[in-house]
């Protein structure tokens, strides 16, 4: 079924959009609204005469902004049926959830893409891939489905847990084709479509879409403010949880993507016991636990202080995206309940990359040498920034992939459809944001090269330099008109 968008709520949409000519700001504030998800692809558009009448505007304006649409690929026209929100074939990787362009190379020849925040493969990936190999014969004698995983690399996923405080047996563990699968194993195990899901905003925008696909009601639980040093807003969690009473909570209390704030022993704590008075199970996001770039010790695991809770990690982050392998740690007597969603949707995981990925575990040596280079680039990105776009704000985070950017003023969406054309790909903070907002946000990943971050934010700041002050500055009023 295509959703409708009422005439009503274009405007508050909209805005005061330019108006020399109207139809061309009409069009661009659509397009950009379509960009970035807060008009949803196949949503029919008002028709003509009703955005007359609710913008103020001659119809003869509405009919070429939205010919144009059509022309940039961001509406299509269906005889009988009215205009319909789609994209372009080469905006559909639509910022971190397809990764690469499709189309043409950017006329300036550069061509960078910082959707996605994870880079090359960690040094010693390969060497596991041959021990893999040698140990692949004793394998395949068996039919090599195992719904559950390979027990060698379900007893080293639960050592880590036991090595962090919190005691793990490895009939406790699943393992699961990638972090995003295990988000969707639990929440179609534990939730009914139409519970509602309590998420962090703003927060890593696929599992945003992983949620929605199991058919929760997304409720949105702010975080703090994110140049500050709390990171979350304890008392609007609360506050959340006692007005909605959420089935499920997704958090990230490890580097939280976008934002980058660890939580402390007392909030994970505090958290825990919120979530307890309202019955609410927590889903665990710690894919980018192991990549603290500092000595501090970090706080044991959010399920230690919620032992219903259900945790989530990744082998994608800190070894290479091309290995396709998580986890689940759940309660023992929940274990079943994960099996048959887990076998409804794959059967199982690639047999022979959870035999990369359990010779990974064992290689602390390689390991923590991707951590030193995560750390040199996170320093050279934030020094790039300070020296190009000095007025941009930013917290420097002790771990995750990237840093989340406050620009001083304007749209940070129309700012990334202007550095897009030049060949830097950044994913606009509406995308991590349940009902969009966080116009003025950027998330810039640090997983490339240095000299690669270096000529982004080069790239960047030319683009920036020559951006109009006020572009679709009115963003975040509109985002409270409309939440």
């Amino acid at each position: 079924m295509n959703r409708v968008l009422a005439p009503d709520r274009l405007a508050p949409l909209v805005g005061d959009f330019p108006r020399s000519p109207a139809y061309r700001g009409l069009r661009q504030a659509l397009q950009e609204l379509i960009g970035d998800g807060r008009i949803p692809l196949d949503t029919r558009l008002p028709s003509e005469r009703a955005v007359s009448e609710a913008l103020g505007v001659s119809r003869n304006t509405v009919t070429r902004a939205y010919a144009d649409l059509v022309a940039a690929g961001f509406a299509t026209a269906r005889q009988g049926a009215g205009t319909f929100a789609t994209a372009p074939l080469d905006r559909r990787r639509a910022h971190d959830h397809a990764l690469h362009a499709v189309g043409t190379a950017p006329s300036s020849g550069v061509a960078i893409d910082l959707n996605c925040a994870a880079g090359a493969a960690t040094p010693g990936v390969a060497a596991a891939y041959a021990r893999a190999l040698e140990a692949l014969p004793a394998y395949l004698a068996s039919d090599g489905y195992l719904p559950s995983g390979l027990p060698a690399l379900r007893a080293r996923v639960a050592a880590t847990y036991t090595q962090r405080g919190l005691p793990t047996t490895p009939e406790q563990i699943v393992i699961t084709s990638g972090a995003l699968s295990a988000i969707a194993i639990i929440a179609r195990a534990l939730s009914r479509p139409g519970d509602r899901l309590m998420i962090e905003s703003p927060v890593y925008s696929n599992a945003i879409e992983a949620l929605r696909l199991g058919g929760a009601r997304l409720v949105s639980a702010p975080m703090g403010d994110p140049l500050g040093e709390d990171g979350w807003d304890l008392a609007a969690i609360e506050a959340t949880l006692r007005q909605t009473s959420p089935r499920l909570a997704y958090l990230i209390p490890d580097f939280q993507n976008p934002t980058g704030f660890l939580m402390g022993g007392t909030q994970r704590a505090h958290y825990a016991a919120a979530l307890r008075t309202t019955r609410t199970i927590a889903i665990v996001d710690e894919t980018l636990q192991s990549t603290c770039l500092s000595d501090a010790s970090m706080p044991v695991p959010f399920a230690a202080f919620a032992t219903d809770a259900f945790t989530i990690g990744s082998a994608s982050k800190l070894c290479w995206g091309g290995l396709r392998v998580g986890w689940i740690r759940a309660p023992r007597e929940h274990i079943e309940r994960l099996i048959a969603p887990r076998v409804q949707m794959d059967l199982g995981s690639s047999l022979f990359d959870q035999l990369v990925v359990a010779e990974m575990l064992d290689a602390h040596g390689a390991l923590a040498a991707r951590r030193a280079q995560m750390r040199e680039r996170r320093d050279t990105l934030a020094q790039a920034l300070r020296e190009h776009l000095p007025d941009w704000r930013f917290r420097l985070p002790e771990g995750g992939l990237s840093l989340w950017v406050r620009m001083p003023h304007g749209s940070a969406t129309a700012l990334a459809a202007d550095v897009e054309r030049k060949g830097v790909y950044l994913a606009p903070g509406p995308v991590f944001s349940v009902e969009g907002g966080n116009d003025q946000w950027l998330r810039i990943p640090y997983a490339k090269p240095e000299a690669t971050l270096v000529q982004a934010v080069q790239v960047i700041a030319e683009t920036w330099k020559a951006h109009p002050r006020d572009a679709r500055h009115q963003r975040d009023a509109v985002k409270r008109l409309i939440a």
